[in-house]
């Protein structure tokens, strides 16, 4: 079972108790499809301007996540007929601190969770 870490974004964090993200991790589902089983190693919520995201990272590694998935309301926004990537989401630098998490921690990262927009092909750093 593939121990999994999830960073949300604060913008997100007073309306989201990331309810379905565990349920699609448990289920394996849209952003954990990769996996053939999965549970949730920790969560941590990025602040802007994500300076602290390598360390917040480094710790979930140190309680064992073997992959961290950053939330999709980071790269996409919620609209009336589902989400979508045609406006933007919380983060406009998700790409880059996904990148920097990856090369401090060594673990794969993956850019979403639940809610995946129509046609997103799953993003993985490994």
């Amino acid at each position: 079972m593939t121990k999994v870490g999830i960073i949300r974004c604060e913008k997100n964090e007073q309306r989201c108790p990331l309810t379905s993200c565990f349920r699609c991790m448990m289920e394996t589902k849209e952003g954990f499809q990769i996996y053939e089983a999965a549970m949730p190693a920790g969560v941590f919520t990025c602040r802007c301007p994500g300076d602290s995201v390598v360390e917040l990272a480094k710790i979930l590694k140190a309680k064992g996540a073997e992959a961290i998935h950053f939330c999709t309301c980071t790269f996409a926004k919620k609209e009336d007929k589902g989400w979508s990537m045609e406006s933007p989401g919380f983060c406009e630098h998700i790409d880059e601190l996904i990148e920097n998490v990856h090369r401090e921690t060594g673990i794969p990262c993956v850019k979403g969770t639940a809610h995946l927009p129509k046609d997103y092909v799953l993003q993985q750093w490994t």
